[in-house]
């Protein structure tokens, strides 16, 4: 009959279309549970078993003081043998070790325990465990008793007034790109995006002259301490040489195959040499307006050089995250520094120490001199694309940002103690914040940056402050990343 049921057969009960819908909710909540992405509760023996291999590797090689007599040793020899040896740390008090006569504070070495009690604690017998020996003591030790205590060595940075703007001069129709200060200390000179350089008074900051000449903008400017020569270059090709009595260009020094970005020169000998987009440092004769050496080997644009009277005598940085040491006699490579990530457009030589800095996207490093042995990274990071550093004798360290960020640094210790921002002109936009060239004065108590909002700021120390007043926060590094 169609309602009878078989026997042993129980009868179906009718579902309901709810109850189908919540079977096929449940369905779908075992499939795509949250709970799938987390992890399963920890195993109480598998960490027991890392426990003990972690043992195993730390103190296996940790051999304890000889506090047992003579008989004592051997038999306690023989037993370690068979097995192998734990680490017994002090624990509570026994009466049975007093009468042995163990000293107290100290870490012996013991026979291992029994497998039928390693087992019982969950260890296997085969590595080795930490276990309290009963030894009298008015305190519990940890692992940190076997660490020896290193002492910060890291210099500590002495206190620096911090540096503020007093002057803003204007007169460039475009971006200032260089500039470079006369050795008598009497006025300084800026090159521009608006194809021209003019020269200032440094201590009223008035313009004294104006020099035309470049067809592009000018990147890079020095002037010479031997002669009355001042040497310019820029995104033209040009290099030129301009003779400050009769305010003209008298030679001109053809060769590279693309913008110039870098200028130098050398402190002792009449040489000349210019970095730009063709990937190569040129080596120029003053007098003679010829090329001596093409420093090739860079992948990219070279964007930073600065010589010395001694080896290295050239020392270029690029755009290829590269740093190089060039022999001069020779002209080639003496050494390449690959510790930057990011292309390398700045660099700064002590004035007094044998020693440099370079500037990156990714960090500011410091080197020495002459073997390129990499000192240490400051302790904070600008997080900005740097164009231009500067450093005077008394050891502050200037470093200048796209974003307008003027940030200064104790040179020993690498500790920034101020954190400075330009502030663009009146009519500019906020996006030309950013600081092109940095240069001190002979003296190293002012500080001349060009900027993207067409203006030329000086800065020095603030004369009013104090300890009290801005005080120096630092703290030792404790994970300084090498690299």
């Amino acid at each position: 009959m169609p309602g009878a049921t078989m026997e042993g057969e129980f009868p179906v009960e009718p579902q309901s279309l709810k109850k189908l819908s919540l079977k096929s909710v449940k369905r779908a909540l075992d499939v795509f549970s949250p709970l799938h992405g987390q992890f399963p509760p920890p195993d109480a023996e598998s960490k027991k078993v890392r426990v003990s291999h972690k043992l195993n590797v730390e103190y296996q090689g940790i051999k304890g003081t000889n506090t047992q007599p003579a008989p004592a040793r051997k038999v306690n020899a023989q037993q370690s043998s068979a097995t192998s040896n734990v680490l017994a740390l002090p624990g509570p008090e026994s009466s049975r070790d007093q009468q042995q006569g163990v000293a107290q504070n100290e870490i012996v070495v013991g026979p291992s325990v029994q497998p039928n009690s390693m087992a019982e604690d969950g260890f296997s017998g085969k590595s080795n465990a930490l276990v309290a020996s009963r030894v009298p003591s008015e305190r519990n030790y940890s692992t940190s008793a076997l660490m020896e205590r290193i002492p910060s060595k890291w210099p500590r940075p002495v206190w620096r007034p911090p540096w503020k703007n007093y002057r803003v001069i204007s007169g460039h129709l475009g971006w200032v790109r260089s500039v470079a200060v006369d050795p008598s200390n009497t006025w300084f000179c800026t090159g521009s995006a608006d194809r021209t350089i003019k020269i200032w008074d440094l201590a009223s900051g008035q313009l004294k002259l104006t020099l035309t000449g470049h067809i592009e903008q000018i990147r890079g400017l020095a002037v010479s301490s031997k002669h009355t020569y001042m040497f310019s270059a820029g995104d033209d090709k040009q290099v030129k040489c301009w003779d400050l009595e009769q305010n003209k260009v008298i030679r001109s020094y053809h060769g590279h195959l693309s913008g110039v970005y870098c200028l130098a020169l050398h402190p002792t000998i009449d040489v000349l040499l210019t970095g730009g987009r063709d990937s190569v440092c040129r080596v120029w004769d003053i007098r003679s307006k010829m090329q001596i050496h093409a420093l090739s080997g860079h992948e990219n644009t070279v964007c930073s050089v600065f010589t010395r009277p001694t080896d290295p005598q050239v020392v270029t940085g690029s755009h290829d995250s590269t740093i190089k040491f060039w022999d001069l006699r020779h002209g080639k490579t003496m050494a390449t520094l690959t510790h930057h990530k990011k292309s390398v457009r700045a660099m700064a030589p002590h004035p007094s120490e044998e020693c440099f800095a370079s500037a990156s996207a990714d960090n500011i490093k410091k080197f020495s001199l002459p073997r390129g042995e990499f000192m240490h990274n400051m302790l904070s990071q600008q997080k900005t694309i740097l164009n231009a550093m500067a450093v005077n004798d008394d050891g502050v360290l200037a470093t200048a940002g796209d974003n307008g960020s003027l940030w200064f640094w104790d040179w020993k210790s690498g500790h920034n103690f101020q954190q400075a921002q330009t502030i663009v002109q009146p009519g500019s936009l906020e996006s030309e914040a950013g600081i092109y060239a940095l240069t001190y004065d002979v003296t190293g108590s002012r500080l001349i940056s060009c900027e993207a909002d067409k203006t030329i700021k000086m800065w020095r120390e603030d004369e009013t402050a104090t300890p009290e007043t801005h005080p120096l926060n630092f703290k030792p590094p404790k994970d300084l990343r090498r690299f």
